[in-house]
């Protein structure tokens, strides 16, 4: 593809002083708009801004390729920004590069194949630093397209001094675009100036691209994973050297890598042909394989919470537009209206969702661990988290072990299925025995006295701690009192401690004692603050600090925040626990300490929006709603970026 045939002279700008992200893109959109490649204006920034919000397109080198796909683009094109200075309020992968050139791409909506093409032979284009310099010095708009289709990236490299030797390289990145070809093509050019032949797969947005064959296996020397998904068809390189790293490392390193591999390799490939993993040695740190384990199960989680939110939003908005007020009693079950009936049920359906929601997170944290071994254990232990024994068992007054069960239980249940999937070792005419019978088998049973003496004890009794001290201390001065119900009714988002909180907040407010002001202020604000914070990191700190999986579920939070289901905010607790954990509570206890001390007090339990008009002193609850809020996402945003910085946290 030449470039030049989706663009034109009159598309691009040369030296521009523009300041600002959204000036570049609402000239660029313009421009565009005007030489007839799109429809709607409005419309294509939008779905622009839509891409720019799921994560960067800032890359290497000052260069950003922004994009929006829309049915009222006309025809796939471009158009380009050439910045006079410099400007640093565009996030890129490295967090670091100022943009100086932008690339504005418009597809149009089903143009896939399109699309990928498009950005594949941009991104390779422009991740030659020579290219780019001379693409940045070009004193005219003709010299500009001319290095644009003179580089061709996509021709093979010639190999200084051939060794006859090669080596297979596998690219993958979470959008499956642009980084996957960019890592390819460097590897590619190292393995050229040393002479080493490099035969390169892209697992992009659009399936295996070059997929090596089976003679380009067996002559290679080793396979690089520079993905950050999971490889696809990882077993064809059985008895292989391999390395695993970062889709992006290769754009820092390329050489490196390649001596890594010939040198000091991570280990031998060794992948059962199912896909149950083998353990090999040098693999990725204990530590890694948690950090791995929990980053998995939040993204499969994270559509449990979403449907199951959306259910009981559904249900309770539709109730609260047909008169009923106490949402959280379920008394219009009862209620002649047909409509009504159904959004009780729609409710009621929406918690069960939810119950599943420890079951999926600690099924597929095992499963990052073990593989397909580690599914059935982790599904058990996250079962157990949620407290699903004590319905099934008719066990009462029971108190589920939460997210600390379901990470400790998620995280064994993939180390034992591992490790019995890989010392277990049987008569071939038995081996099927061993994936569908002896390591699950094993697996949960060992799980059992594990859940059964050690996490329900410890953890449900941690639990059943906090609600005794909730208990001891209900008749506390009103700030005091104020401070223990917000801080455990925050403490873990619609879990046994928060309900335990809620139980004696509502006995209280019954007896006309205390209000539920700190309880229902408590609901709402970590979710709204954590969901906000994921939407001001990048105003604040010029750079993301979520990844994208959390960046996806802070919308989700924030929504369902106001409607006063704190469950969105979950995935977040999961993957740092003590930073969210700490800040929820403050933030929930700053928020109700304000709103009470201003004069404000609610007796009704209605902490979702629409029961903010029955509070009385409403500025006065807002007032200290806002506040923890605030408080919630500046923390978050601050103090991740602080361990980004000092390499605690990442967001690979």
């Amino acid at each position: 593809m030449l470039l030049s045939d989706v663009t034109s002279q009159e598309l691009i700008l040369l030296d521009q002083e523009w300041s600002n992200r959204e000036t570049i893109l609402d000239n660029l959109t313009t421009l565009l708009f005007e030489k007839g490649k799109i429809g709607d204006k409005t419309a294509f920034l939008h779905a622009v801004w839509e891409r720019e919000n799921i994560s960067e397109t800032g890359f290497e080198h000052g260069i950003a390729i922004p994009h929006g796909k829309s049915p009222t683009v006309k025809e796939p094109a471009f158009a380009v920004a050439r910045l006079k200075q410099p400007i640093a309020d565009w996030p890129t992968m490295d967090g670091e590069d100022n943009v100086s050139l932008v690339f504005l791409l418009a597809v149009p909506q089903g143009d896939d194949d399109g699309h990928l093409r498009l950005l594949s032979t941009l991104s390779l284009a422009l991740m030659d630093e020579n290219n780019v310099r001379a693409l940045k010095a070009a004193p005219t708009i003709e010299a500009f397209l001319s290095l644009l289709d003179n580089h061709h990236a996509g021709t093979e490299k010639p190999l200084v001094n051939d060794t006859g030797q090669s080596i297979i390289v596998i690219t993958s990145c979470s959008a499956g675009i642009a980084h996957t070809y960019m890592a390819a093509e460097a590897l590619e050019k190292a393995g050229a100036a040393r002479g080493i032949r490099v035969f390169s797969e892209k697992q992009g947005a659009n399936g295996i691209e070059d997929a090596v064959n089976a003679g380009q296996i067996a002559q290679a020397s080793g396979v690089i994973f520079a993905a950050a998904l999971p490889p696809k068809g990882k077993a064809r390189f059985n008895g292989k050297a391999f390395i695993n790293t970062s889709v992006s490392e290769p754009l820092k390193d390329a050489d490196g890598l390649i001596d890594r591999l010939l040198t000091h390799p991570d280990g031998m490939v060794n992948e059962a042909e199912n896909g149950d993993r083998q353990a090999s040695p040098n693999t990725l740190s204990f530590g890694r394989q948690i950090y791995q384990g929990i980053s998995t199960g939040i993204s499969y989680m994270i559509p449990v919470i979403v449907a199951a939110g959306l259910m009981m939003g559904i249900g309770q908005l539709l109730a609260s537009t047909l008169g009923i007020t106490d949402i959280g009693n379920n008394s219009y079950a009862s209620n002649d209206n047909t409509l009504l009936i159904i959004c009780h049920f729609l409710t009621l359906y929406g918690a069960m969702i939810m119950k599943f929601m420890y079951p999926v997170f600690a099924a597929y944290m095992a499963y990052s661990i073990a593989d397909r071994p580690g599914l059935v254990p982790g599904f058990v232990g996250g079962a157990f988290a949620g407290g699903l024994h004590y319905t099934f068992w008719s066990v009462t007054g029971g108190i589920p072990s939460g997210f600390l069960g379901a990470l400790i239980l998620g995280a064994l249940a993939g180390f034992i299925a591992n490790y019995l999937n890989h010392h277990i070792r049987l008569h071939k005419h038995l081996q099927a025995m061993k994936p569908m019978l002896i390591v699950p088998g094993l697996s949960v049973l060992i799980l059992f006295f594990i859940n059964f003496y050690f996490v329900d004890p410890v953890f449900g009794g941690l639990n059943r701690f906090l609600q005794q001290f909730i208990t001891e201390h209900g008749t506390s001065s009103t700030l005091t009192l104020a401070v223990i119900i917000a801080s455990l009714t925050a403490f873990d988002l619609g879990g046994p401690v928060n309900k335990s909180a809620g139980a004696i907040a509502i006995g209280l407010a019954a007896d006309h004692i205390f209000p539920l002001t700190a309880r229902v202020l408590g609901i709402v604000i970590p979710p709204i603050g954590i969901g906000l914070a994921t939407l001001i990191d990048r105003f604040i700190v010029r750079q993301r600090v979520f990844d994208d999986n959390l960046r996806v579920t802070g919308t989700t939070s924030l929504i369902l925040g106001f409607l006063a289901i704190g469950e969105g905010a979950i995935p977040f607790m999961l993957k740092n626990p003590i930073i969210t954990i700490s800040i929820n509570i403050i933030g929930a206890v700053i928020g109700a300490l304000i709103a009470i001390s201003l004069g404000s007090v609610q007796w009704l339990p209605l902490p979702a929006v629409w029961g903010w008009p029955l509070v009385q002193n409403l500025p006065a609850y807002l007032c200290g709603m806002g506040a923890g809020i605030v408080f919630i996402a500046f923390a978050n945003v601050l103090i991740r970026y602080y361990f980004i910085k000092v390499g605690k946290i990442t967001l690979n």
